[in-house]
């Protein structure tokens, strides 16, 4: 059986998922992390520490460790090991995502500027150095607008303004923020830019697929009920399959399938991010990775097969039985933090978790650890998952769920926190 080779650094939330679909297709997994496992030197075909924020290095490790351990197939599984994912398959002659097209799709502004030249639908936008004077560069920015890192994920960052003064603002708030950000894992084209986009009003979906030689094949799309205006884009509620209109959802892949071939991107899976308003679909952004946190869990194949075994049984070459979703709707929640501080105590879980559809909670954040929200956070306090017959009821099920959880959250000196 050919080797998978996954890497994660050690605060994704994905392992787990990766490893059991692995586990479930009888798939030997090589783990490449940023430090080293305890229990390394027992399985060290098992496990491989890589300089993520050195790619020639990690490079060079990768290809010492391939001459023992022959690897079939590169796979990411969230944003940080995207770009060595892609180098490494290309190094090793595997199938792969060029990394330049990988590199496009995380640079924020190279997105824009890809999908301005190719014709599709894309806000004005305008880059900002972070040494530029915002006072002096606010007259070129397009209101309202939205403020956001080039490389900086789960909207963190992600500031709207509406008019000069709020940009100002907006543009040193952002600044800050990547002032106490690493950017081991960005590029020097990401981690010194910042970008101003035009605001699109309108609602969000988003859509999950799979690239291959026939090309874009949609998988789900979700539809985002809460209304998402700003002045930050805290995300929460994800429901499937989405309510729209066939002729709507005929759209929304249209623009998600020009846009992944606009930026080059072949094989793999797709997260894409789009806008809905009276012009039609806006693609916000696209990623090649499946969805983020723990929201893949909404998904089923054929019955019970989980998204991530799709995704390594595609990378493997290996058969996939089905790729239709469940007939069931499915949606999860995840947990926003009201205000930032010491997390003292989560109580209402047990009465959430009795709530008709709910089919699990998790709290994420252990008891005694600080908790940011957005802009300047990059995590929620869990996750809410139910299923349902219906997308409403589904999403009914999650807000009922929410409303019984009660959080203690002792209020410190943080950005953004407070009362």
């Amino acid at each position: 059986m050919k080797r998978l080779l996954l890497l994660m650094t050690t605060r994704t939330y994905r392992a787990a998922a990766f490893l059991d679909a692995a586990s479930r297709l009888g798939v030997p997994v090589t783990v490449g992390s940023e430090r080293p496992q305890i229990l390394q030197d027992r399985n060290p075909a098992g496990h491989l520490t890589l300089p993520f924020g050195d790619r020639d290095r990690a490079l060079t490790e990768i290809r010492a460790f391939a001459r023992t351990h022959p690897i079939g197939a590169v796979l990411a599984a969230d944003d940080d090991g995207l770009l060595l994912a892609a180098v490494a398959a290309s190094a090793l002659g595997l199938p792969h995502n060029s990394p330049e097209s990988v590199a496009r799709s995380r640079d924020k502004h190279a997105t824009r500027v890809t999908l301005r030249d190719a014709g599709l639908r894309t806000p004005r936008f305008v880059r900002l150095s972070l040494d530029d004077d915002p006072v002096a560069r606010a007259r070129e920015v397009p209101y309202p607008c939205v403020v956001k890192p080039l490389s900086l994920s789960a909207s963190r960052g992600v500031i709207r303004a509406d008019d000069a003064a709020a940009f100002v603002a907006a543009f040193e708030r952002v600044r800050g923020i990547l002032a106490t950000t690493s950017t081991a894992l960005a590029t020097p084209e990401t981690s010194r830019w910042i970008l101003a986009e035009e605001y699109r009003d309108g609602e969000e979906v988003a859509l999950e697929g799979i690239l291959g030689e026939e090309g874009l094949r949609t998988l789900a799309i979700y539809d985002k009920p809460d209304p998402l205006t700003g002045p930050f884009f805290e995300e929460s509620i994800y429901v499937t399959p989405s309510r729209k209109q066939p002729a709507v959802l005929r759209a929304i892949e249209e623009q998600t399938r020009g846009a992944v071939t606009a930026l080059g991107l072949t094989r793999g899976p797709v997260h894409a991010e789009l806008r809905l308003d009276a012009d039609g679909p806006w693609v916000l952004e696209i990623a090649a990775r499946t969805i983020g946190g723990l929201c893949a869990r909404t998904l089923r194949f054929g019955g019970c097969a989980a998204l991530e075994e799709i995704v390594l049984a595609r990378a493997l070459g290996l058969p996939v039985s089905s790729y239709a979703r469940e007939p069931d709707a499915a949606a999860v929640m995840m947990i926003p933090i009201p205000r930032g501080g010491i997390l003292r105590a989560a109580g209402g879980a047990a009465r959430a978790r009795a709530v008709a559809g709910v089919e699990d909670l998790m709290i994420t954040v252990p008891v005694g650890e600080k908790v940011v929200p957005l802009p300047e956070g990059d995590r929620y306090l869990g996750f809410i998952f139910a299923r349902a017959r219906t997308p409403e009821r589904a999403e009914a099920a999650l807000r009922e769920a929410h409303a019984c959880l009660e959080f203690d959250i002792d209020p410190v000196d943080t950005p953004g926190g407070g009362g």
